[in-house]
């Protein structure tokens, strides 16, 4: 099998979407977006979207979505604000979507070690404070956790 690539349908808006994304992870990956004549190829590090102008038979739903993990608080700050600015729309425990309709989840490597903490009223008081939440806050997590 040479390889596995998200295949995203567009209602005739993909190459603005692929700005969109290419603009976002530029400061974070090699980026680069080549055009196909039907579709486009977006490469984020190694990884590679197929963006497709379908028309509108199609749209996303919140049952696909992109997770984006992220080291620290500046980093989901920088991506989810990128998205907000964009036009996009904030959900809730980290997800938003965006412009163009497809939902993407910004989470911080934190989330995965309070959510898996030993003491079960730990990883508790962590899930509770994420359910909270509209965008991930690190700091209120860990303190959410260090309370049990």
């Amino acid at each position: 099998m040479k390889s596995i690539r998200p295949f995203l349908w567009f209602n005739n808006c993909a190459r603005d979407a692929a700005a969109l994304y290419a603009s976002i992870f530029a400061t974070h990956d090699d980026v680069s977006i080549e055009d196909e004549g039907g579709f486009c190829v977006l490469k984020i590090g190694t990884l590679e979207f197929i963006l497709f102008d379908g028309g509108p038979h199609f749209e996303f739903t919140p049952v696909v979505s992109l997770f984006v993990l992220v080291d620290n608080q500046d980093e989901l700050d920088t991506i989810w604000n990128a998205f907000l600015d964009a036009g996009g729309t904030p959900s809730q425990c980290g997800w938003l979507t965006d412009p163009f309709g497809l939902s993407w989840q910004i989470v911080p490597t934190a989330l995965g070690r309070l959510l898996g903490d030993p003491d079960p009223e730990r990883a508790g008081a962590a899930h509770a404070a994420m359910m909270s939440m509209v965008k991930l806050d690190i700091a209120a997590l860990e303190a959410a956790a260090a309370l049990r």
